[in-house]
Order: structure tokens, then C-alpha cells, then sequence
């Protein structure tokens, strides 16, 4: 899951979106907004996103200052495990449009890959995310 970021309204008013995402299908969970976020509404928010019990594994977030030391003690008491993106590496947070694929490209990733044929080596697993993904391509042995 992958909460947060801001938009604007018609009025050009800053709004914050909290927006939690599952990243096998990029199914959205849940969706709130407000003009004065809180760390207690962020904290707020996580728990309206799994009500009952139904929690994920891995929250995959950057280093915002509104996910504080309450926010971060909610999710470790919730059971599920924290992976923040490394400070100043925004490609971190676009792994999936560079490795994952989707149906309505093709099967391809929104960043095109060229096709490996066999005789490029073997497919290894490449980690991303902390491991919580993996990207395959073929290597020369």
C-alpha cells in the first residue's frame, strides 16, 4: 500500500489526498481528503482503510513529515511492516512503472521493455523495494 500526496481544487485551495493503494493490481482501498492534515487523521485513515482485521503486510511510504513517530507506532502495533524510501531517490517510488506490467499496455510496463530473447543468458530475479518485489531479466552467465 502507498498512502499520500496533494492536489488542488477548483478554487486552487491546497488539498491532501491520503490514498491507499494494493500494489498487486493497483486496486484503490481507500481515499480521504483534507485541507489540514493531521498526523492523528493519517493515523485515522489507516485504520478506516482496514476495518476489519484485513490488514497488508508492507506499507510502502516516503519520509513525510506527517507520518511521525505516532503514526509509524500505529503501524508497527498493527502488525504490518514499514518500508520507507531512501531520502532524495524519487525512483524508488516509481519502481512499478518501470517492472510491472499491465494488461492495457500489452502486458508491458508503462516504461516500454524490449523483449530478451533466450539466447541473452539466464532470467534472474532482480530485488526492488527491499524485496518486496522483483524485477526478472536475462543475464549472460
Amino acid at each position: 500500500m502507498h498512502p499520500a500526496f496533494t492536489g488542488s481544487c477548483l478554487r486552487f485551495q491546497v488539498l491532501y489526498v491520503f490514498l491507499v493503494l494494493a500494489h498487486d493490481r493497483r486496486r484503490i482501498v481507500h481515499c480521504n481528503v483534507t485541507a489540514h492534515p493531521t498526523a492523528q487523521w493519517t493515523g485515522q485513515q489507516l485504520h478506516e482503510a482496514f476495518p476489519f482485521e484485513q490488514l497488508p503486510r508492507y506499507l510502502l511510504r516516503d519520509r513525510d513529515a506527517i507520518f511521525g513517530h505516532a503514526f509509524r507506532d500505529q503501524v508497527r502495533d498493527m502488525g504490518i511492516h514499514e518500508v520507507r524510501c531512501t531520502p532524495r531517490s524519487p525512483w524508488q517510488r516509481d519502481y512499478y512503472h518501470r517492472s510491472r506490467t499491465h494488461l492495457s499496455l500489452g502486458k508491458d510496463s508503462p516504461e516500454p521493455r524490449t523483449i530478451q530473447p533466450e539466447p541473452m543468458g539466464r532470467v534472474v530475479a532482480l530485488p526492488q523495494v527491499g524485496g518486496l518485489h522483483h524485477r526478472y531479466e536475462r543475464r549472460a552467465a
